[in-house]
């Protein structure tokens, strides 16, 4: 499923003899070949390579674009053109129609044709005659023999025809020329070359996903907060309370509906609210009010393969992953592989535990956090036993209608595992997804994508300001071709200070530039509600953490009073599903606009032509003025065009060029997000093939 060898580098593979035109820089590539890079069904995917020669004469290339179990391309060659503005870059396109493992190959070749029609050409303008260019009509002629030879009937009289009009001296010389250079001949000739010393690079590998792996609006929630309040208590939830919850998630537009473990919680050390440990640890010792972290998993009462009891059975959850679907939605399970401390697997394997010098296994730690309630895996004692119970589990699930898994701190882990894990997996299941929640050094993250992780948590949390919002986007747009982020705005235990003190105009914000900057975004329930208080100072931990406890809240309510966010996170799903252009990350532009607190950017979709401009302000206190400097070739246009803009938030229509006067208030609408409508067809870079 995946390469598994390291190639030599293309430059050294063009020192070999039998290697006569240089290729190098192919992309997309990831660590030389031995990982495969990534695309989904009907992404326009470039391919890039520098293709050169010794000498003069020209260079072309192709690309052999094989599917899964296949062939390589048949019929007319897919050809390269030149790409940017470098002289020898060049690029095609193209668009994976089904999952699985497709490879591609560049063949630059000798292109004696285009080497003719260009002499030629050079020779008349500078006034040589028909004597002078004998020989050069005599090469053409014998050029369009050989295309002959091979041209389908409706073709091959036309290409004999030319080289005899070439070959007969009795017409002026623009007529002779004038049939080899028709441009129905020349259209042909572009998909049916005479390729000389034609070169070939080895084959990389592109894994192809379902389109749910790059795009999709994401939201998680408790089902065990989803239980009625009674006489003032919260109750505990079932899978059919949160059930009723699921048709609200829906009209927000959500695709993805991302659960916390749901198995049975661990009793000893048992986590109390705000995190505090329970005195005592005791079963008996607990509250009501106490039902532990989720992330404790394990106890009597079953393991990773189990239901907690109080959320109800196995069918039952398998019915409210039939109700998701029924709406237009799908889960996401969390897979955290760690384990209480009754888990069923420390008394059955104490060997996938760490053993400190005092006899006890090892807790999680975290400094300054402790979590007793939760031992981490060893993986290193009994890898064979582990990595099968694992798969096991998975499998589990897959059975029960999961085919997306959020990986709770992957990082904590070997990569080998997790290399064997997925690719196991997708050798019979190619659309299960893993999401890697890694907060964790660049390294490692990028390192978790290109082993196979489908998507990844990123930094978007703690980026801000305007430089680092720039940068860090650039910087996954340019790792598109294998690592795919996933942009929360808040999670159960990550609530940035910018939410914590810059009010509801900061939600928006943060909602704007998460659900416009990426294809898929995610929302951890509560975020409508606006809730914003932290356990104490300098904390990112939600006070009364529902990791801890039960929090039930008033939706309807809310949204009745106009207290909650939910249509506007409705309003920027319905702008997501109506743009192509919001649904891709490697178009992803910045722009120029002279406020640093205003940022504005652009996604183009290359197979739609849809495209759309965004601007916002990052202050949530002051309205902030600016004028753009939109580079308007990367929207396919001229610098001195003009065009029409639609906001989606507000409905407003500007024509809009080049420089542009944005003032937007944050008590009012902090961002704009425009369709864009063009004077005329354009052809976004890079181009289609």
């Amino acid at each position: 499923m995946l390469v598994g060898r390291w190639l030599d580098s293309v430059a050294g593979m063009n020192g070999r003899a039998d290697l006569r035109l240089g290729i190098t820089d192919v992309a997309p590539v990831v660590s030389c070949g031995s990982f495969s890079a990534r695309a989904v069904v009907g992404e326009h995917l470039p391919i890039t390579a520098t293709v050169f020669r010794e000498g003069h004469d020209a260079v072309a290339a192709n690309v052999v674009w094989t599917p899964p179990g296949g062939d390589g391309d048949v019929g007319p060659l897919r050809r390269m053109a030149k790409y940017g503005e470098e002289p020898d870059r060049w690029l095609t396109t193209v668009v994976p129609d089904r999952e699985g493992s497709w490879t591609f190959r560049i063949e630059a070749w000798s292109d004696p044709l285009t080497t003719w029609r260009h002499a030629v050409e050079v020779k008349v303008e500078a006034g040589q005659g028909a004597d002078e260019l004998a020989n050069d009509l005599e090469e053409g002629a014998r050029l369009l023999d050989r295309v002959a030879a091979e041209a389908d009937e409706e073709h091959r009289g036309r290409f004999t025809a030319a080289a005899e009009a070439l070959r007969d001296t009795s017409l002026e010389l623009t007529v002779r020329i004038a049939p080899a250079l028709a441009a129905g001949l020349q259209r042909y000739l572009h998909d049916h070359p005479v390729r000389e010393l034609v070169t070939s690079t080895e084959s990389f590998e592109v894994w192809v996903d379902r389109r749910e792996a790059l795009y999709g609006s994401w939201y998680e929630f408790f089902p065990r907060s989803e239980g009625p309040v009674v006489a003032g208590q919260a109750t505990h939830g079932t899978f059919t309370t949160a059930g009723d919850r699921l048709p609200a998630i829906a009209d927000m537009g959500f695709d993805v509906v991302y659960l916390p473990p749901i198995h049975p919680i661990g009793t000893v050390n048992r986590k109390g609210p705000n995190s505090a440990q329970f005195p005592g640890g005791n079963p008996h010792d607990i509250g009501p009010d106490e039902v532990g972290s989720p992330w404790a998993i394990g106890s009597a009462e079953g393991g990773h393969d189990a239901v907690h009891p109080q959320l109800g059975t196995m069918e039952d959850f398998k019915a409210f992953v039939g109700r998701t679907r029924e709406l237009g939605m799908e889960v996401a399970l969390d897979l955290a592989l760690q384990a209480a401390p009754d888990h069923p697997w420390v008394e059955k394997h104490p060997e996938w535990f760490t053993t400190k010098p005092d006899g006890t296994i090892a807790y999680a730690e975290n400094p300054p956090k402790k979590y007793q309630d939760i031992y981490p895996i060893n993986f290193d004692n009994d890898p064979e036993g582990l990595y099968a119970e694992v798969l096991r589990v998975v499998r589990v699930w897959m059975d029960a209608g999961v085919r997306i898994f959020r990986v709770d701190n992957p990082h904590t882990k070997p990569l080998n595992f997790w290399h064997w894990l997925i690719w196991e997996v997708k050798k019979t299941d190619p659309d299960v997804l893993f999401l890697a929640e890694a907060f964790t050094r660049p390294a490692m993250m990028h390192q978790l994508a290109r082993i196979g992780f489908t998507q990844s948590y990123t930094y978007f949390t703690w980026r801000t300001q305007r430089q680092e919002i720039e940068e860090y986007g650039r910087e996954l747009a340019e790792n598109a071709h294998y690592m795919r982020p996933n942009f929360f705005v808040n999670t159960p235990d990550i609530l940035h200070e910018s939410l914590q003190f810059g009010g509801p105009p900061m939600f928006k914000i943060r909602a704007v530039l998460a659900s416009m900057l990426s294809p898929t975004w995610g929302v951890y329930s509560g975020f409508e509600l606006f809730e914003h208080v932290a356990v104490k100072p300098g904390s990112e931990e939600y006070l009364d953490s529902e990791k801890y406890q039960l929090r039930p809240r008033d939706w309807a309510g809310a949204e009745a009073s106009g207290r909650s966010l939910a249509p506007y996170l409705r309003r920027l799903n319905e702008v997501r599903r109506a743009h192509p252009a919001l649904q891709q990350l490697r178009t992803l532009r910045f722009h120029q606009v002279d406020n640093p607190n205003l940022l504005c950017f652009s996604k183009t979709d290359p197979g739609s032509q849809d495209a759309v401009l965004v601007v916002v302000n990052l202050s949530s206190r002051d309205t902030q003025i600016g004028t753009t400097a939109l580079h308007l070739p990367e929207l396919g246009l001229d610098w001195h065009e003009r065009f029409s803009v639609t906001d989606e938030l507000s409905g407003a229509r500007y024509d809009w060029g080049q420089f542009n006067y944005v003032e937007l208030d944050p008590y009012r609408e902090p961002a704009h997000v425009f369709a864009v409508t063009f004077p005329r067809p354009v052809q976004f870079p890079p181009p289609v093939a």
